[in-house]
């Protein structure tokens, strides 16, 4: 297969993809491509759609890789966001969030040692939007659940890693635009990534 040819499918299976695509998909897609080569289409994919395109780039996000609009657009959108009506998380549940992003993994006692009101509600709220996940037990008396941010915290703020979560005043502020897939700047990576995901279906 041309290379091409190659770099087209990767666009359009990026395209249509509900979550990020992992190499490993690829590599499921195109079992006959070696992965050097692989490896080389998706990169030159990536920078030919980013190079071609004034309002969406393909990024790395939470181990795959999405279409996202470009960074320079975010402000515009986040004023056309707030102008709808939308499901934001509660205060109390984005406290939580924050110290579970900041903290994991973290018990419900040690959540609330940290906020100093009880958690109960805000956790079933993040357990239900899937923002958090069990991660064990930990092992002292009573042995309580051990909680942390899941794949799908990355999806929603456009992280490629926790390594790129931002200043906890950054994440309090975008958090509060209330959309779901409104990702946070992130200056520990530098990479100025604040940008909003999107994929065929328009989640």
């Amino acid at each position: 297969m041309e290379l091409e040819e190659l770099r087209g499918i990767i666009q359009a299976i990026i395209y249509v993809g509900d979550e990020p695509v992992t190499v490993e998909q690829f590599q499921s897609v195109f079992p006959e491509v070696p992965v050097a080569d692989l490896m080389t289409a998706l990169q030159s994919a990536q920078q030919d759609f980013n190079q071609s395109q004034r309002a969406l780039e393909i990024r790395e996000v939470a181990g795959g890789y999405r279409l996202s609009t470009r960074p320079e657009h975010h402000e515009w959108i986040r004023l056309y966001l707030r102008a709808r009506p939308s499901a934001r998380l509660s205060l109390a549940a984005l406290e939580t969030l924050a110290v579970i992003a900041y903290k994991q993994p973290v018990t419900v006692p040690e959540i609330l040692q940290i906020r100093g009101v009880k958690s109960t509600s805000a956790i079933r709220t993040l357990l239900e939007k899937k923002l958090i996940s069990p991660k064990g037990r930990k092992p002292v008396v009573g042995r309580p659940m051990l909680y942390g941010t899941s794949k799908e915290f990355l999806i929603h703020f456009g992280l490629k890693d926790l390594g790129e979560l931002p200043t906890l005043t950054e994440f309090e502020e975008l958090s509060q635009d209330g959309h779901s897939e409104t990702p946070p700047p992130s200056p520990l990576a530098g990479n100025g990534s604040d940008s909003f995901e999107t994929s065929a279906n328009g989640q």
